[in-house]
């Protein structure tokens, strides 16, 4: 799980409260991950960008959306990278990912500032 994964805030603040070894570890397995192999990081949260919608988790999009902009991801590539899931999960569910892309990448491709 990523620290900013969540659509609730407060919600998963209180969660890493009340349990921090269970976050630590789920933060030590996402660095296990992104360092295993040869992706780089931008590539790594496309991919896990594309899972996120796949599930439909709005507060997952919004995070990998998030981290692929840091990571240096534009605005054309996130959104190339949910519409080329179209075959596998189906165009309603594209659309609904890209409108949650949309609100992380705000009006004109700026991101939107983190809170």
């Amino acid at each position: 799980m990523d620290s900013k994964s969540d659509h609730n805030p407060y919600t998963y603040q209180r969660l890493k409260h009340q349990y921090p070894d269970y976050f630590e570890a789920m933060d030590a397995l996402g660095a296990a991950v992104r360092h295993a192999g040869p992706l780089d990081e931008k590539i790594i949260q496309l991919i896990q960008l594309g899972a996120a919608a796949a599930i439909r988790s709005e507060g997952a999009v919004h995070s990998h959306t998030r981290r692929a902009l840091a990571a240096g991801a534009t605005m054309e590539q996130i959104h190339h990278a949910l519409i080329s899931l179209t075959s596998t999960i189906g165009f309603p569910t594209v659309i609904a990912a890209m409108s949650w892309a949309d609100d992380v990448i705000g009006k004109g491709g700026n991101a939107v500032p983190e809170s």
